[in-house]
């Protein structure tokens, strides 16, 4: 945190420099600023920007350089600040590239487009600076994470109360069957008892059968 606190606003001198340099000596960098002007405007097809235009462009920018210059510095917004600063200093580094000049134009506006570069990579670097609190992508790699442990679990929990369920269907028809056998083994010994006392009854009645016929001839002799 300590280390932070000291480079933004190392970070952010060159860029307030140069705001301040654009916003109260915008005559001096409304050559490089007429080419990018024009380009836009050709782009667009509208007509070109006259001297006062593109020295008003310049002083905006330079005061919004300034502006997020500051906010870095002294660590409010930081990220966002930087991040604008970046967008501020990209359009630089596009009307200083070098490619199409010669001789010492050449050789100035190449220390002007290293220069710009390297503070849009500075500046971005300050920008994705989470200040060691875990990213986007952790925090969505987290999350997804999560969800699938939670899908696991619900699946396990899903197939512990299924394997339950069958477990206790099992030990229902065991039950079920236990039942069925022993209502047929009563039915049978019931049957079997039934038989029997029905075989007595006949034979009793046979034999009396037997004795009232024998009382009966006893009788008629």
């Amino acid at each position: 945190m300590l280390l932070r606190r000291l480079a933004r606003p190392l970070l952010a001198v060159p860029f307030v420099h140069d705001g301040l340099s654009a916003a109260l000596r915008p005559t001096e960098h409304t050559d490089a600023a007429r080419e990018g002007a024009d380009l836009v405007t050709r782009t667009l097809g509208v007509d070109p920007l006259d001297d006062t235009q593109v020295s008003l462009l310049v002083r905006a920018h330079g005061i919004a350089t300034v502006a997020a210059g500051v906010l870095l510095a002294v660590g409010r917004a930081p990220r966002t600040a930087a991040l604008t600063l970046a967008a501020l200093t990209a359009p630089l580094a596009a009307v200083n590239q070098p490619f199409t000049s010669k001789g010492e134009v050449r050789k100035e506006k190449t220390t002007k487009f290293v220069r710009n570069v390297g503070a849009v990579g500075a500046a971005v670097i300050a920008g994705i600076d989470l200040e060691g609190r875990p990213g986007v992508s952790y925090r969505i790699g987290q999350k997804r994470a999560a969800a699938g442990r939670s899908i696991e679990h619900a699946a396990e929990r899903t197939k512990l109360r299924a394997d339950a369920a069958a477990s206790s269907a099992k030990k229902s028809a065991k039950h079920a069957a236990k039942d069925v056998r022993h209502a047929a083994g009563s039915a049978r010994k019931d049957a079997k008892h039934a038989a029997g006392s029905a075989r007595k009854d006949v034979r009793r009645a046979v034999a009396e059968a037997k004795a009232s016929a024998g009382k009966a001839a006893a009788k008629l002799s």
